[in-house]
Parts: C-alpha cells; structure tokens; sequence
C-alpha cells in the first residue's frame, strides 16, 4: 500500500461530519445508531464511511453480524479524529475570546517563590490588556503541578521539572534560580549575631518542609556536608501561615526562599538572619504541554510572565 501523501487530506477534501461520525460509529459500535446520533439515514452514514475508507485505502471497522468494531487503522483514525474536532473547538473558543476582548479563563499553577513578585506584576500587565480575562492561580509544590498539568486541569505552570519526572510532553523555558535563607521573627537574638554560622543554629528549633520534599532534603544536607547532624527539634509544615505565626510567637528558625522571605521583611513580620546559607534550590521556569495548544487569554497570561521576569531577574 502506497504511504499517503501528508496533503491527502486537502485533496480528499475530508468532511467534518465523517470525523463525527467515526466518533458516533466508536461509541454505538451500530451504523444504524450512529446515523440516528447524527441525524442522518443509514444509507448516507454508510456512504460517507465507505468514501472514507476509500481515501485511506483500508478498512475502518470490522462487519460483525451484530454490529461493527475498529479495525487498527480505524483506532488510529478515531483518536485523531477527537484530536481534531478537540482542535476545532478550541479554535472557535479562541475566535469568540477575541470578539469579546479576550473574555474566558486561563488557569496557571506556580510555586511559592515566583508568586510574591513575578505573579503580581504579570496579574497587573493582563488586566490592563483584558480586564475581562479570568485568571485562575494554583499555588502549590511542583510536582502536584506536574501532575495537574499532565490531566489538563493547567494551561501552563511556573515551577520545575524534577528529575524523576521525565516526560516528553513537557517544554521547559528558565527563568530564574532560587537561593534560599534562615528567617526568623523580628528582634529574634540572632538577628544580629555577627559571625553567625551552621554550627550555632544545628540545634535550635526548626520549622522545616516535610521529609522527602527537595528543600528539606537540601537543608539536611546542608548540615551533614559539614559534619554535623541535621536539626532534631523539627516542626514539619509547608502551611504559610502556620509558620509565620509559629515564628512571630517562638524562637523558631525556618528557611525560605530569599524572594519569599524579602516580601515578609518589607512587612516587617519576619527578618532575615546574617548567615550565608550553602542551600539552593534548583532553577524554575515556564512549563507547557507540546500536545495543548494554548488559548488566547492564556497566551497572554504567558507572555506578561516572560516580561515581568525579564525585568525582576
């Protein structure tokens, strides 16, 4: 059989009502139900399958005494059909978007870090271009992100790809690295310690990420590369406020990313100690999906996140 050219498509002049009805016939397995589904007669259900079929030159589905199944070239078929007709959807969502002044919504997921100043300042840029736009925000770790983009539920992310997560769907664009530091509440005694190090602070109280996350795995490490044992008097949480009350209420050390921990010094609910931490968490940047093609609105969530971060980093 000879391999069909890539235009086949264009000279064939493949109507839209067959890609439905392949998606009826995969769903009824019944030419007679399909047809009924699309409000067709049998006769012109069975034409349109068999001009199909005949473009392809193979056979779609299997004639069973009682009823129909795909063959393998009619899965394959089917599957790009949805494709397709999904592909068409979304491009009338885009053009009704851009009638109404890019109205509709974008859901974007991000890690702690880039929220307190990237995330403001893109928020800011979008409205001023489409007051209309939705913008839904999901802030959580990366790879509950990860996840949550890989189901659809995220047009795009800010965070990272983990190691053990190698997926060939997923497109990384940097943007910055993050460096972290030891905080505590204001007027805390170390707050102005001079010299202050590792060895001073391995034993006092932390509130620390939960064992088996990157940055608590990092801080431990942190310790151990020195010769010491990592803190023991641990509070384990990564709820923001729960930590920042334990802070403004204890003596308790806790180590955050620098951007996170600057927004509470200009607040002044936390300050910052005088150490120089040998702690960094790995680079973050954009995450998309090569397979979702992005909307209107949610382009321009996208590139109001690049210029932001052009300016802040």
């Amino acid at each position: 059989m000879d391999t069909p050219n890539p235009n086949w498509f264009l000279r064939a002049r493949l109507k839209t009502r067959q890609l439905l009805l392949l998606i009826a016939l995969d769903e009824q397995r019944n030419i007679h139900r399909a047809a009924e589904e699309l409000h067709m007669t049998q006769p012109a259900a069975s034409k349109q399958l068999k001009d199909l079929e005949d473009m392809l030159d193979v056979e779609l589905f299997e004639r069973l005494p009682r009823g129909m199944r795909p063959t393998i070239y009619g899965e394959s078929m089917i599957r790009h059909a949805r494709m397709a007709l999904t592909s068409l959807s979304l491009a009338h969502e885009d053009i009704v978007a851009l009638k109404s002044g890019l109205a509709g919504k974008v859901e974007v997921g991000m890690i702690m870090a880039p929220s307190m100043s990237l995330l403001p300042r893109a928020i800011s840029r979008v409205k001023e271009l489409a007051p209309l736009l939705r913008i839904g925000m999901q802030m959580e770790t990366s790879n509950i992100l990860l996840e949550r983009l890989r189901r659809g539920s995220l047009d795009f992310m800010v965070g990272r790809i983990l190691e053990e997560q190698p997926d060939a769907d997923l497109q990384y664009e940097e943007l910055a690295d993050e460096p972290v530091c030891a905080v505590a509440r204001v007027g805390h005694p170390l707050a102005t310690a001079v010299g202050l190090s590792l060895q001073q602070i391995s034993g006092d109280a932390w509130i620390l990420p939960p064992q088996g996350s990157v940055l608590r795995h990092r801080c431990e490490m942190m310790f151990r590369n020195i010769g010491l044992q990592p803190p023991s008097n641990v509070v384990d949480t990564t709820a923001l406020l729960l930590i920042t009350a334990l802070l403004q209420q204890t003596d308790s050390l806790h180590v955050m990313p620098v951007e996170v921990a600057r927004y509470y010094v200009s607040l002044n609910i936390l300050t910052i100690l005088p150490i120089q931490l040998p702690c960094r968490m790995d680079s973050f940047g954009i995450i998309t999906r090569r397979s979702h093609l992005l909307s209107p609105g949610a382009r321009v969530m996208l590139d109001a996140i690049r210029v932001a971060a052009a300016e802040i980093y």
